[in-house]
């Protein structure tokens, strides 16, 4: 039974959670789950509760301690379900209404900036057979005359370390390994827009550890939401796919490009299923040659069919926005940092082209609601890089991204 507990608590980073917590006095914390997670949400609690004890702090009605008496409060922890837009987005709306200090966000992130709160995130860890997948590989880089850059859903980071280390001890490839199969990182664990510049706690993958991980600033000093809402207007809604030199994010991972080689010298492996993040990967980075690796039948799938199938739909779009007269602005958060600036600059290209555009906050859309809006030709929803890839095809109207919008109403 205590190895159970032990396993549940290093699935769900329970230490490293109370840790952060109890490094920032906190007092009170939303949890936030997307409804997969929701039936474990009880015993998160209590092992969160359980961990906070044994750090000394009191997660009862009571005060205790010296580290109390700022805060005049015991812990206390908030289960959210149900988000107000999309589970992979942290919802500072939500967690407004109990007031609290922070949010604890679980499951697939999309890691879009917060305006407000300060967030740390815990991925889970999805089983994956490493001696496979590193075989999966080497083999496939044996055909191939492009060295492989290595993308993951985030729940697999917990596993790259040791896949680094499977990979680097096979003397198949020899010396060429080394510039061969270049892997991502995790960005960070936590962000922070309280802070003077936006900070966050780095974990290594694979590692549980929070106190000997290193801070660093997200964004330059000084930085505004005017900032974050061009980055939203840039690259199909790269709010996060920032690039300094060789230095590449997507999706709540960076990776750096050695020399002067760019993303089309890459063939891209993703590990994980397909989804939101997969599918921003393959739109992003469409030039690339794209395989994934299926953890759960242990092979690497070659043949990508939605890949092509998904960039035409896209290209279609465009061309039906360019047509239309009457835009809808479909607002999909109210907590990404600077999406009041993305509206602005979404209304003066619209304005631009000489179309009329309306404002709609109606949280998730769907056919029935958008229905109530025949007038609109096209809809434009504001969302992060994941959640905006909609599939519209029962819509009335097509629905598409902020970047598709920019390339649909600018005039060469």
């Amino acid at each position: 039974m205590e190895e159970l507990s032990m396993e549940f608590n290093t699935k769900y980073d329970i230490p490293a959670t109370a840790a952060f917590i109890d490094s920032r006095g906190y007092c009170r914390i939303a949890l936030q789950f997307p409804d997969e997670l929701l039936k474990e949400s009880v015993k998160i609690v209590t092992a969160l509760k359980n961990e906070l004890l044994s750090l000394g702090r009191n997660s009862e009605s009571q005060p205790t301690g010296m580290e109390r008496r700022v805060s005049h409060g015991a812990v206390q922890l908030y289960v959210m379900a149900d988000t107000t837009y999309s589970s992979c987005c942290v919802d500072e709306v939500g967690a407004a209404h109990v007031n609290a200090e922070c949010v604890v966000h679980y499951g697939p992130a999309c890691f879009s900036p917060t305006s407000r709160l300060p967030a740390w995130f815990v991925f889970g860890k999805a089983p994956i057979n490493v001696s496979s997948c590193a075989e999966c590989l080497l083999e496939h880089l044996s055909t191939i005359d492009k060295p492989l850059l290595v993308l993951f859903s985030l729940d697999y980071a917990y596993a790259i370390g040791h896949l680094k280390e499977e990979v680097g001890s096979n003397s198949f490839t020899g010396s060429r390994l080394s510039t061969a199969i270049n892997f991502a990182e995790v960005l960070c664990s936590a962000m922070d827009p309280t802070l003077p510049c936006v900070k966050s706690i780095l974990r290594k993958d694979g590692e549980e550890a929070l106190e000997n991980d290193a801070l660093y600033c997200d964004q330059p000093s000084g930085g505004t939401e005017s900032n974050l809402s061009h980055e939203l207007l840039a690259g199909l809604n790269q709010n996060e796919s920032l690039k300094s030199s060789s230095e590449y994010r997507l999706g709540g991972l960076k990776w750096v490009l050695p020399g002067h080689q760019k993303m089309e010298d890459y063939m891209l492996v993703w590990i994980g299923e397909e989804g939101p993040a997969f599918s921003n990967v393959m739109l992003t980075y469409n030039a690339c040659g794209v395989v994934r690796y299926d953890s759960v039948r242990n092979i690497l799938v070659r043949n990508v069919p939605s890949q092509n199938r998904t960039l035409k739909r896209r290209y279609y779009l465009v061309e039906r926005a360019k047509d239309a007269d009457i835009v809808g602005i479909v607002v999909g958060t109210l907590g990404i940092a600077g999406y009041r600036e993305a509206i602005y600059h979404l209304k003066k290209l619209i304005k631009g082209a000489g179309k009329k555009a309306y404002t709609f906050v109606m949280g998730r859309p769907n056919p029935a609601k958008l229905a109530n809006f025949p007038e609109c030709n096209v809809f434009v929803y504001l969302a992060c890089a994941q959640t905006a890839l909609l599939d519209s095809k029962e819509f009335l109207s097509p629905l598409i991204t902020p970047y598709e919008a920019v390339l649909a109403f600018t005039r060469l």
